[in-house]
C-alpha cells in the first residue's frame, strides 16, 4: 500500500508548525522538524513543502539563530564560570593573606608594646625613640685600592 500525498498546509497547520518552532530546544534540522510535525499533526510533509511557506521558513531561520545564540551564551557562561573560579581562587588567596597579615600585625604590636615598656623602664623619652636614624651616604663611599701584592716574591 502506498502512502498518498499529504494534505495541503493550511493556515492552522502553519500556525501549529510555527508554534513547534517557537518552543524548540536542542538541535534543529529539517528532518527533526519533519518528524516533530508528523508526531503533532499526524501528517508527514517534505522539507520543500515546509520551506515553501514564508512563515515556516522565517520561523525556522529565527529558531536556528536563537539556538545558535543560546549555544554561544552557554560557551560564554563556561568562560564566565572559569573566570568565576579564578576570581574565587584569588579571593581565597587574598583572604588567607589578610589573615596572615593580621596575625603578623598583632605580633608586631605586641613587640612594640614590649619595646615601649622597656624604653619607659630605661627612662627613654618618646622624642629620643623617634630620633631619625643617621643617613648613610652610599654614593660617597670610596674604595681604597691597595697595591696588589706580589705573590710571586
Amino acid at each position: 500500500m502506498t502512502k498518498g500525498r499529504a494534505k495541503n498546509l493550511d493556515y492552522d497547520a502553519i500556525g501549529l508548525i510555527v508554534g513547534v518552532l517557537d518552543g524548540w530546544s536542542g538541535k534543529l534540522t529539517w528532518d527533526l522538524l519533519i518528524d516533530a510535525v508528523e508526531k503533532r499533526l499526524r501528517v508527514r510533509y517534505t522539507r520543500q513543502a515546509l520551506d515553501k511557506r514564508a512563515r515556516i521558513k522565517i520561523a525556522y531561520q529565527i529558531t536556528k539563530e536563537r539556538l545558535s545564540r543560546i549555544t554561544t551564551s552557554e560557551s560564554r557562561q563556561k568562560l564566565s564560570a572559569l573566570e568565576l573560579a579564578a576570581f574565587i581562587q584569588r579571593t581565597n588567596r587574598l583572604e588567607a593573606e589578610n589573615i596572615r597579615l593580621r596575625a603578623e600585625n598583632e605580633k608586631l604590636l605586641e613587640q612594640f608594646v614590649t619595646w615601649a615598656y622597656n624604653a619607659y623602664l630605661k627612662g627613654l623619652t618618646k622624642e629620643y625613640l623617634n630620633t631619625p636614624l643617621t643617613r648613610v651616604d652610599r654614593e660617597t663611599t670610596k674604595m681604597h685600592l691597595r697595591e696588589p701584592k706580589n705573590w710571586s716574591q
